[in-house]
């Protein structure tokens, strides 16, 4: 005999894990960008970036307009960042330095825009459509 005291509980855990797979399994195809590290530098603060693609198609040129807000919740400045290439499927790693700015004057950096989104078959709108966003940094990224 079964007791329902255990038996609902493993039951309940059984659909919680197939749910989250499914969940997984039906996420959105887009651009993934990570504020990896923010550190001073000799220009002024260097933001290494880690993006990934899960789209079907690469991307032969995407650039992403940020907005950088100081520690009182104002907008600093505005810059485009050329990402470059973005492989279907890959991860890349980039690199920018941002000349006068002081990394600790940074409080968060909103993804305002891709101006270039291009590729074969690439919907001008496919780099922020789906987008998702982190930071491993003290530093929020938002999209």
């Amino acid at each position: 005999m079964i007791s329902f005291r255990f038996a609902f509980p493993a039951a309940i855990a059984v659909l919680s894990t197939a749910g989250a797979a499914a969940a997984q399994d039906a996420a959105p195809a887009g651009l993934t960008i990570e504020l990896n590290e923010i550190a001073p530098s000799e220009k002024g603060c260097k933001l290494t970036f880690v993006a990934g693609s899960a789209l079907a198609r690469s991307l032969s040129k995407v650039s992403f307009e940020f907005v950088l807000f100081d520690q009182q919740g104002l907008v600093e400045r505005m810059a485009v960042l050329d990402f470059r290439d973005l492989p279907a499927g890959k991860t890349k790693v980039r690199q920018f330095d941002l000349p006068g700015t002081k990394c600790e004057a940074v409080k968060s950096l909103l993804i305002n825009d891709a101006p270039a989104c291009d590729g074969d078959g690439i919907d001008r709108g496919a780099c922020m459509k789906g987008l998702r966003t982190g930071s491993r940094s003290a530093v929020e990224l938002k999209g």
